[in-house]
């Protein structure tokens, strides 16, 4: 069998070594990243995907199965490079019990938790060297992870639903811009305030794109109350940036429509915030949303949120009503 012969490019040492530096951490880069903005999907390229850059972040926001699996193969992997250590010893362990690798196993479970049942003790000075860096190892991995799962409980989150169509209709004689937003929660969420942005693409004259937000007057961006309900409304006049917009227009601006509401739960005191977008193509043009709200027989007002998302077009009376 030949022998395999590994040799630099002709040039510099230097510049093969820069060359297999570049390499290696072209590794860590091939796991692209795909998000969705408005419908489009986005791919990002040239940042690092190592979990160990950011790991908090990814601790916190990662399934709790995937936390928990993750978790548990870290302990079972701590443990088993503690049983190899306790291994290497030479009867490093008194009354272990099974013996070999399953009873120095299960002696580093018993260690790194702190339980120490007694039957099973270090009782050589190697031992004990390593129980008491395991010791100090499992206290330092108990606080990690007690603090991980708080931190994960407790984390502000937002239960609202936003309507998955905005619509555009006549109100009042003027041409209004309307999405429904509610509370899943149902309990109060104090001095809601809301902001609504058009995200849409432009070139300049020399050419150069860009993508430019513009801010859209709502009617009413504050709630005081956010409970149930909550429709909020830009009216599309001189000022706004809708003003003589239409379907077409978007699409060629690949328009894009951002809500954010936050404000302060009152069972937690907690800051909330939740943010919706959507494409030029959810938009509803000339269209109304079904009412939530019905008067009952009982004399009790029902709210049906099986209907939240459904729209129907605005008939010529309706429209005429309506102005």
């Amino acid at each position: 069998m030949s022998d395999v012969v590994f040799k630099a490019p002709s040039s510099t040492a230097s510049e093969w070594c820069r060359a297999m530096a570049v390499k290696r951490r072209s590794f860590f880069r091939k796991k692209l990243r795909t998000m969705e903005i408005g419908g489009r999907l986005f791919v990002s390229h040239g940042l690092s995907r190592r979990i160990w850059d950011d790991i908090y972040h990814y601790a916190l926001t990662i399934r709790w199965p995937v936390f928990f699996g993750l978790a548990a193969t870290a302990f079972l992997f701590l443990n088993a490079c503690f049983a190899l250590l306790y291994q290497l010893g030479d009867k490093a362990i008194a009354n272990q019990f099974p013996k070999g690798f399953p009873g120095a196993f299960f002696f580093s479970v018993e260690t790194l938790a702190t339980v120490g049942y007694g039957d099973m003790h270090p009782q050589t000075t190697y031992a004990h060297c390593i129980a008491t860096v395991e010791i100090f190892t499992g206290m330092g991995c108990i606080a990690l992870v007690t603090g991980l799962i708080f931190s994960r409980f407790s984390r502000p989150r937002a239960k609202m639903l936003f309507a998955d169509h905005p619509i555009i209709r006549t109100i009042n004689g003027q041409s209004t811009l309307m999405i429904r937003a509610a509370n899943v929660r149902q309990n109060v969420i104090a001095e809601a305030s809301a902001t609504l942005y058009l995200l849409q693409r432009e070139v300049s004259p020399e050419g150069f794109r860009i993508r430019r937000i513009y801010d859209m007057k709502l009617m009413r961006d504050r709630h005081p109350v956010f409970s149930l309900s909550w429709s909020l409304m830009h009216i599309i006049d001189e000022g706004s940036p809708l003003h003589g917009a239409t379907a077409e227009t978007l699409e060629s601006s690949e328009a894009l429509i951002m809500l954010t509401i936050e404000g302060v739960d009152e069972t937690t005191s907690q800051p909330m915030l939740a943010r919706r977008q959507w494409s030029h193509l959810a938009l509803r043009w000339n269209h109304r949303y079904l009412d939530l709200v019905s008067d009952g027989e009982d004399g009790m007002s029902h709210i049906d949120y099986g209907v939240f998302h459904d729209v129907l077009p605005v008939v010529e009376g309706e429209q005429r009503e309506a102005s």
